[in-house]
């Protein structure tokens, strides 16, 4: 038999869960918000994007809590590195609610069974530098904000309660 998967913080969740189908009860217990993932075409795309590091921040769980409890399960020898969850929770000083330009709920097309990713990131790839975009999603949009950041647009991310978030993204001109 060949080595199955280390499980790391930079693990997709699809990956976790094919080489490790017992963990899905388990990483659920932990997450809540990934029982979503037992929808096929959530789980075809989000689980293909999500990262475990990124679980964690969904989850408001430390991520090498996160991972040791998954490692443990599967009798793997318990992680050690260190990775914060880097999401940006302080008001910025570029936030100024008259710059939001584009609003987005991604709740409606969730409830449709529909994924909101290419929606979001056409509206965030044609935004004017200067202003803000609003989302708002019933979980942590973790590899939204991630894929944003890598194209250099800036996040705030507000909890309004459970299952509530909103993600204000900046463009800098």
């Amino acid at each position: 038999m060949k080595d199955k998967l280390i499980i790391t913080p930079k693990t997709r969740v699809l990956q976790l869960l094919e080489a490790y189908p017992q963990l899905e009860d388990v990483l659920i217990g932990i997450v809540p918000a990934f029982k979503k993932l037992q929808n096929p075409m959530l789980r075809r795309t989000v689980a293909r994007v999500a990262t475990l590091q990124q679980a964690a921040a969904i989850g408001s769980v430390k991520v090498d809590e996160l991972i040791n409890r998954l490692r443990r399960e599967v009798g793997q020898d318990l992680y050690t590195g260190s990775a914060g969850n880097a999401y940006n929770t302080a008001k910025p000083g570029w936030f100024d609610a008259k710059l939001v330009a584009g609003e987005f709920d991604a709740r409606i097309k969730l409830a449709a069974g529909e994924q909101p990713v290419n929606q979001v990131m056409a509206d965030l790839t044609a935004m004017a530098a200067g202003t803000v975009y609003k989302l708002s999603a019933p979980f942590l949009p973790a590899p939204l904000i991630d894929k944003a950041a890598s194209l250099g647009i800036r996040h705030w991310l507000v909890r309004e309660g459970e299952g509530s978030f909103v993600v204000y993204f900046y463009k800098e001109e």
